[in-house]
């Protein structure tokens, strides 16, 4: 693993020792010696983490942390504050201001190559959300909002306490209940299955359980996909550092040392479920992005690209398995008088009438495309052509029985649709004959009439 580590120190002795370090591990270390010169290297995306000294002339380290972590191209950065302050208020002020952990020096090597790998992973992660979302930005599928995560939407955050020992997590219950809906699991075989079975925003993990290794339960809670995401928190005792080490190694978030300050508590939970809202955040970003590049906006329906796609996948199975796929193209009669007699709104609304109807009479194998304009198209897999016979049928009768409502209800338009139908010939069939043969029955249908379902089955 390799990552440009930014070295803040006004100290040119400590900047030298924490470049041997890093560079040891083969990472790429840049260095500045003042808050103004970190924060433009930050700002212009130089670095993928930062080491920041706490003491320096003109702008401290807390405020260097603070204002990175307010600017939404560098709120994203791990922070980590280095100082010879060793005082619980010391890091809880670090903490607050937005940094992601906080080393005394001198600086034990260990701890410091651990922390930084499992900081530069967890960026390394949040990096790839970020890119897919602007990608959907860039594409006009939508704009992400990497700043939602500030604003509380008003529920109260759950947090999970796994911990046999009453007189530990009685006292972290008592430090979290005021902020946090706390749930406590004093059984820690117990811990995965009720964890998973829950939502929870992040789980405070013992590290000093009575015959349990807590680490397997880390482990097993970052293999399951509902808690892949869910922060963990660890609480670990003084001469425990070996184990705290693995512990990050094999994906933990963070962890806290006994005796347990309840600001320092407090501080690196909140910045955990901080973190975990920003990435929530920007899949919620990439699933959106994902659905309108793949659906009509109009009525949601697959789009035409998406329908591309997926049907040759369909088609490719169906013809290896031998169990039969069908299609079925509708087309929306004299559509244009519709909205040359009621206006383009009112044709929106009957193209959404229209959708909802082949959605309802439809099963979810199926795939339902608006292909363009008023015309859509249903590929039905395991499905032989008596049977999209009846499905077209079932479609066309309901379309052609209920008028949509427009205008707010105060104007009915009665539509009917033409449909062609057709399934797979053989193994020599391909997925752009079958679709041709079903596009041949629809206008078929149109020639013959309108309002009516045409079959068109290989010569």
């Amino acid at each position: 693993m390799t990552a440009r580590i930014l070295v803040v120190d006004d100290i040119p002795t400590n900047v030298r020792l924490l470049e041997a370090r890093l560079m040891a591990e083969y990472f790429q270390v840049l260095t500045a010696d003042n808050g103004p010169d970190a924060i433009r290297m930050c700002r212009e995306g130089q670095c993928d983490l930062v080491l920041l000294d706490v003491m320096m002339p003109g702008m401290d380290g807390f405020e260097v942390c603070r204002r990175l972590k307010q600017d939404p191209s560098t709120m994203h950065l791990p922070v980590v504050m280095v100082t010879a302050l060793d005082q619980t208020e010391d890091r809880v002020r670090g903490l607050e201001a937005g940094a992601d952990d906080f080393l005394t020096k001198p600086v034990n090597d260990l701890a410091l190559v651990t922390r930084v790998k499992s900081l530069v992973r967890l960026k390394m992660l949040t990096d790839d959300l970020r890119m897919r979302a602007m990608t959907g930005s860039q594409l006009a599928f939508s704009e992400p909002h990497f700043d939602d995560f500030r604003h509380n939407d008003g529920n109260r955050r759950r947090v999970v306490v796994v911990d046999d020992r009453a007189s530990s997590y009685e006292r972290v219950v008592d430090y979290l209940c005021e902020e946090y809906d706390v749930q406590v699991i004093t059984n820690p075989n117990e811990a995965l299955i009720s964890i998973v079975g829950n939502e929870f925003d992040l789980a405070v993990v013992s590290l000093s359980m009575e015959g349990v290794d807590s680490l397997r339960l880390c482990s097993h809670l970052r293999s399951v996909e509902k808690t892949r995401n869910l922060p963990l928190l660890v609480m670990a005792d003084m001469d425990q550092e070996q184990i705290v080490s693995r512990a990050l190694e094999i994906g933990v978030n963070d962890y806290i040392r006994r005796p347990i300050d309840q600001q320092e508590l407090l501080a690196r939970s909140r910045t955990q479920i901080r973190r975990k809202h920003y990435n929530d955040c920007l899949r919620n970003s990439v699933q959106q992005t994902i659905e309108l590049a793949v659906k009509d906006p109009l009525t949601g329906l697959h789009n035409r690209r998406y329908h591309d796609s997926h049907y040759a996948n369909m088609f490719d199975n169906a013809r290896r398995s031998g169990s039969g796929i069908a299609a079925i193209m509708c087309d929306i009669d004299h559509f244009k008088a519709v909205n040359d007699t009621y206006g383009h709104d009112a044709g929106d609304q009957v193209i959404r009438e229209v959708a909802s109807r082949i959605t309802k009479s439809v099963r979810e194998v199926d795939l339902a495309s608006r292909f363009g304009g008023e015309e859509f198209v249903i590929i039905m897999p395991d499905t032989d052509v008596e049977r999209a016979e009846k499905i077209a049928e079932r479609i066309r009768l309901e379309v052609e029985a209920h008028p949509v409502q427009v205008a707010g209800g105060s104007k009915q338009i009665s539509i009917t649709m033409s449909m062609g139908v057709s399934s797979i010939d053989g193994e020599d069939d391909t997925p752009e004959r079958l679709m041709k043969r079903a596009d041949v029955a629809l206008y078929t249908a149109k020639r013959n009439g309108r309002n009516r379902i045409v079959t068109e089955l290989a010569a």
